[in-house]
């Protein structure tokens, strides 16, 4: 697909400066783009690439002044980085709206019920009971157990299983191998030191406009639902237990685990690798960093902690910055020892 600058600068509310027919088919970084492709510069950092670029059209800071002449069309917006986001977002739903149709094979249940210009991919399966929204996009070899609820406009990458009972909201993305509903963690130690599966009859529950990465999964509940809100972004190989709740625009980088019935508030930001116990209250706008081992709940709206365990963010870095010093203190230390073992030799 081509476009020319003028109908991007449409597109994204944006002032060109150059030749609005230079049209582009792809994008490429500032530095390594060609002709014909797209790219955007945001980061100040980059800005010698922008004299220099190949680039037929980029997107730039309204604020940004010149240094040198630019070969480029340049198209002028508020913020470069949000603007080329919405215009990859566009771009992704013109090429979504092409996926349309059920290929063979697949397996729709009799009892299931399918929306309009929905694409349901090879080798999917859709289990009796299922409901599915307008304008779905269900890739090849995605599973979606009995009772499986998907809203419109929402899109499940290749493999992604969900099992019976859940519920996915509108406008949501799923991306590769992700499973959502499978067992929650729940065995009942037993006198003779064996446990006892406890049954997980309860479900998932995605609300709309999450996007949850490849190869996550969330557990469903023991009773009731695990829930994920409005808007939160899970990173991919995310472990959500069961029960647990996850708040509206919260986002979660990959490989952190959340355990049993932790419930994490709103706009919280939880760090790569970062672990969560059981039963913790995290309050919104909680900033966890990465590698954190989160023992105790978190009170306090914006509270900021790091380590293992997880304690508060400024004294962690005192004690960072004294451990630093050990063994300077240590060489003063034994300096010190030796002066009072001669301050005592010569009292003697």
């Amino acid at each position: 697909m081509q476009f020319s600058a003028a109908q991007i600068a449409l597109l994204i509310n944006g002032k060109t400066e150059g030749d609005t027919n230079a049209t582009v088919g792809s994008f490429g970084k500032i530095e390594e783009a060609g002709a014909g492709q797209l790219a955007f510069l945001a980061n100040p950092k980059y800005e010698e690439h922008l004299y220099t670029t190949q680039a037929s059209v980029v997107i730039i800071n309204d604020a940004l002044e010149l240094k040198q002449p630019v070969k480029a069309t340049l198209i002028r917006v508020a913020d470069a980085y949000s603007a080329f986001a919405s215009l990859l977002t566009k771009y992704q739903e013109i090429e979504a709206q092409q996926l349309m149709g059920i290929q063979d094979p697949s397996h729709i249940a009799p009892t299931a019920k399918v929306g309009e210009k929905v694409f349901i991919g090879a080798f999917a399966y859709l289990a009796d009971g299922v409901v599915i929204g307008n304008n779905v996009k269900i890739h090849p070899q995605v599973y979606l157990g009995k009772n499986v609820r998907v809203g419109d406009n929402t899109v499940l990458h290749p493999g992604v299983k969900i099992y019976h009972d859940c519920v996915v909201g509108k406008s949501v993305t799923i991306h590769a191998g992700t499973v959502i509903g499978g067992d929650g963690f729940g065995f009942a130690p037993q006198s003779d030191g064996s446990f006892k599966k406890v049954p997980q009859i309860g479900n998932v529950v995605i609300e709309d406009f999450v996007e949850i990465g490849s190869n996550a999964t969330i557990d469903r509940a023991t009773i009731g639902s695990t829930i994920i809100r409005n808007g939160a972004k899970l990173d991919n190989l995310i472990q959500i237990a069961h029960n647990v709740e996850v708040g509206h625009h919260t986002v979660i980088a990959a490989q952190a685990g959340i355990s049993g019935s932790t419930k994490i508030g709103s706009g919280v930001m939880i760090g790569g690798q970062a672990g969560l116990v059981g039963h913790l209250q995290i309050a919104d706008g909680a900033r966890i960093n990465a590698q954190s081992g989160v023992t105790k709940s978190i009170k306090s709206p914006g509270g900021v902690v790091t380590g293992t365990p997880a304690h508060g963010y400024t004294s962690a870095l005192r004690s960072q910055a004294l451990t630093r010093n050990l063994p300077e203190l240590e060489k003063r230390l034994k300096e010190l020892e030796e002066q009072i073992k001669l301050l005592l030799a010569e009292k003697v």
